[in-house]
């Protein structure tokens, strides 16, 4: 029997859902929705189904859907014969899977969680087998799509306190959404017993974003830059949020050794702001978007475009990772980002003090010797100046970082094998 929240939910989401297209297109005009697919919010679809079996695997923003990558090759080359959904809900999730999908593919926005919505989702993909990653927990989609017989697993799983909190006073619901899982594999321990005070079984622990091979780059890209930076050293700031941009600058000035940093911010389009900062601020700039190219004077090479995150550590000798400063600047906690993709290249990694979505990787690497952690962005000098000075020791830095990310990338496999009986089987030729 369903649980009395839970149906107010549905009755509550059935009587809002007539005014989601106005609330979707107002987010379209401000650049969080696409305009020419906002219909796919609400369930609509222009491509049509392909025949056979369909696997869905869902990630909400970049980091999500980007961890999801390796899983959905695994699927291509080892079931060619069922058909791959992947959906987000997000415009820049949406834009780097376009270039990073397989051939085959398909994407979509995610259906926003209305009953009418969720049910012309589901009438026209009718999945065999849908994956959640992290911590996607939408009443309505999860509920009706267990109804229909739809296999069910939550991967990856990052569940926070504030989530628990947020369902303890429901708790019958919280365990009617959770056990719709046919199966759950939380990302660590912490989320694993947050989980289960939830109501949840939970199977084994899973973490996505330690899987992975070396991101991609474009080498015609590659020598051109390389040729225009000459023999300076490169910093790559790799995944950087608003105040740490400026810091990293004003703080890398004070090397000894002049350098070609390279800005990577986590969102792109803050390009024009960090522009007006680094004008402010007498940086010798250049700006990506705008097609500027480096030159013999050009100090900040401002790298905000979607895509290139391997391009750009592949030129680097020293790569700083963003969203790790915020709580020395007095902002708001980020958490930090993934170290391995650096590591995974070869490259030693210093972050900052907030690592906190990272927690075990970064400990990892950083006992390894391939990551070294600092506590504001003004010690960077201290741990990159000697990097700098000795390139045979940077060098043996990078092999043991790229050592160490790949003993944390067993994870796949061990999905993999939880996944394969939920996979609709293969069907006999005829």
């Amino acid at each position: 029997m369903t649980p009395l929240p839970l149906l107010a939910y549905r009755l509550l989401t059935r009587a809002m859902e007539p005014l989601a297209p106005r609330l979707l297109d107002a987010r379209a005009a401000r650049g969080k929705e696409d305009p020419a697919r906002v219909d796919e919010r609400m369930g609509f679809t222009r491509i049509e189904r392909p025949e056979g079996d369909l696997v869905w695997l869902h990630g909400v923003s970049v980091g999500e859907t980007l961890s999801l990558l390796p899983l959905v090759e695994r699927f291509v080359k080892a079931r060619p014969d069922l058909t791959v959904l992947v959906t987000s809900g997000t415009v820049t999730s949406a834009r780097i899977l376009e270039d990073r999908l397989p051939k085959g593919v398909i994407h979509q926005y995610a259906p926003v969680d209305g009953p009418g919505a969720v049910g012309r989702f589901l009438d026209h993909w009718r999945p065999g087998l849908a994956v959640f990653v992290e911590s996607e927990l939408w009443p309505n989609l999860l509920l009706e799509a267990h109804r229909r017989g739809v296999k069910l697993a939550l991967v990856s799983a990052r569940i926070t306190d504030k989530t628990v909190e947020g369902w303890r006073r429901f708790p019958a619901s919280a365990q009617a959404v959770t056990r719709a899982f046919d199966l759950v594999l939380p990302q660590d321990a912490a989320s694993a017993e947050r989980l289960e005070r939830m109501g949840a079984r939970v199977d084994d622990l899973v973490n996505l974003k330690l899987a992975g091979e070396p991101l991609p780059h474009d080498t015609a890209a590659f020598s051109r830059l390389s040729a225009a930076i000459g023999d300076r050293p490169v910093i790559v700031a790799a995944s950087t949020h608003e105040g740490e941009e400026i810091a990293i600058v004003r703080a890398l000035d004070k090397l000894s050794e002049r350098v070609c940093l390279i800005l990577l911010p986590r969102h792109p389009e803050r390009g024009p702001l960090i522009a007006e900062a680094l004008h402010r601020d007498g940086a010798a700039f250049a700006m990506r978007s705008r097609g500027e190219t480096i030159g013999r004077d050009t100090d900040v090479y401002l790298a905000d475009t979607l895509n290139e995150m391997g391009l750009f550590l592949r030129l680097a000798d020293v790569v700083v990772m963003g969203g790790s400063f915020a709580p020395a600047l007095g902002l708001p906690a980020v958490g930090g980002h993934n170290p391995l993709e650096p590591a995974r290249l070869g490259r030693p990694v210093v972050t900052g003090p907030d690592a906190s979505n990272w927690a075990s990787v970064t400990a990892a690497l950083a006992q390894s010797g391939g990551l070294i952690p600092v506590q504001a962005p003004w010690d960077l000098p201290q741990a990159i100046g000697p990097l700098l000075a000795d390139p045979a020791a940077a060098k043996a830095m990078g092999e043991r970082a790229r050592r160490a990310a790949a003993e944390a990338g067993g994870d796949l496999e061990r999905l993999w094998s939880w996944l394969a009986p939920l996979t609709p089987q293969k069907r006999p030729r005829r």
